[in-house]
């Protein structure tokens, strides 16, 4: 006579749990109602000052930083396509969210690259999990550069500003002895802002420590 194993369909069912939480290790849960600091100086502290500095006349003319997107190349995964996992694992780690994958657009023979091919990590953060982004990297991460002098002050024209970062050793969520490559990467702030000057003050009192602070 045959035998029920009441077990087995339980532990499938554990084990598709274990295997998608494994992929999104790193992603962070924002609880319901929860507001970052930084959030807050926005709205209590920054948007006063900024009227006042640019003489807006309305709160709805106070440019607001919209989201943060972080883009990470990986060159050698043409050669090593594990390189691109463990990217997409350190990036997700690093933002709280969980990081995409980036694909090749075209075929470059001289490269070894086939349209297609993953060869990059990105990230785009909005809401609370930009803002605690932000406030780790203004408070913690960046004073982790070696010979850190501050940040250059070069916009894009259109009130958007690009940070690159040479290694993601200097986030303390990555363990550098677990690091099989140096990876740099680009982290873009998008503002509402029209005007390079305002979206450089907005980003100042936010705490990106610009070379030569302007007040």
């Amino acid at each position: 006579m045959a035998t029920t194993k009441p077990n087995a369909a339980p532990k499938a069912a554990s084990k598709g749990k274990a295997d998608k939480a494994a992929k999104v290790e790193g992603a962070q849960v924002v609880a319901k109602g929860y507001i970052p600091t930084l959030q807050k100086r926005y709205k209590e502290e920054i948007t006063a000052k900024l009227m006042k500095e640019f003489g807006y006349t309305s709160v709805m003319q106070v440019p607001k930083l919209s989201k943060i997107t972080i883009n990470q190349g990986v060159g050698s995964a043409t050669a090593d396509k594990k390189l691109v996992e463990i990217a997409q694992q350190e990036l997700t780690i690093i933002s709280g969210q969980r990081a995409v994958l980036t694909y090749s657009r075209k075929d470059i023979s001289n490269f070894k690259l086939r349209k297609g091919m993953p060869i990059g990590v990105k990230v785009t953060l909005r809401a609370a999990k930009m803002y605690e982004f932000l406030e780790r990297l203004v408070a913690i991460s960046l004073p982790r550069i070696r010979d850190f002098k501050g940040i250059n002050e070069k916009f894009d024209g259109k009130g958007n500003y690009t940070l690159g970062v040479k290694e993601q050793i200097i986030y303390p969520e990555i363990d550098i002895d677990k690091v099989t490559k140096i990876l740099g990467m680009e982290i873009t702030f998008v503002t509402t802002a029209s005007k390079d000057e305002e979206a450089y003050a907005l980003l100042r009192e936010f705490g990106l420590p610009f070379k030569n602070i302007k007040k």
